[in-house]
């Protein structure tokens, strides 16, 4: 898959078949995110890993969109490790390049995956059943699968509208 059509191509799936994903599918999908760039190569992102059926079934019960986290094989949680930390904004800013490049290598390997942003608001109850420390503060969820369906269509605003100057 090219770059650009990946890009303008891959949408969230949010409904997803019983078929596995495979652990080096995972590691592929983890590699592309360590490999965002961030401010001093600090590499701020942490991963949490759930395939186990009772685990995902708790991390479901943290959001609103439990029937997604419950039909994905697989969930990531994405955490920022604030020791790590040398600038909150480029940390945060490098945590969205990181699960940027997550969904795109999901999408580029096939699979489909969906960003969960709501579930932070049960942050610390996510860290506390996946037993981690304080310092990981919880940035995103990515529930990932093969697609079951077609994914939503999706429009965009013509770049006309989104272009405030140019010199």
């Amino acid at each position: 898959m090219e770059l650009l059509e990946g890009i303008l191509s891959r949408r969230s799936v949010r409904q997803f078949t019983d078929e596995p994903v495979s652990p080096a599918e995972v590691e592929d999908i983890l590699r592309a995110g360590a490999w965002a760039p961030s401010g001093l190569n600090n590499q701020p992102w942490r991963f949490a890993v759930v395939r186990d059926r009772e685990k995902l079934r708790s991390l479901a019960g943290l959001t609103r969109y439990r029937h997604i986290v419950e039909g994905a094989p697989v969930s990531i949680a994405v955490f920022c490790d604030r020791e790590a930390m040398y600038h909150e904004t480029k940390d945060h800013q490098a945590i969205g390049a990181c699960l940027q490049n997550m969904l795109l290598a999901a999408h580029a390997l096939g699979l489909g995956a969906v960003w969960l942003g709501e579930i932070l608001k049960s942050a610390g109850q996510v860290r506390d059943l996946l037993g981690l420390p304080p310092n990981l503060e919880l940035m995103a969820v990515i529930a990932v699968g093969r697609p079951a369906g077609v994914p939503h269509h999706s429009d965009r605003k013509p770049l006309s509208e989104l272009i405030v100057a140019e010199f």
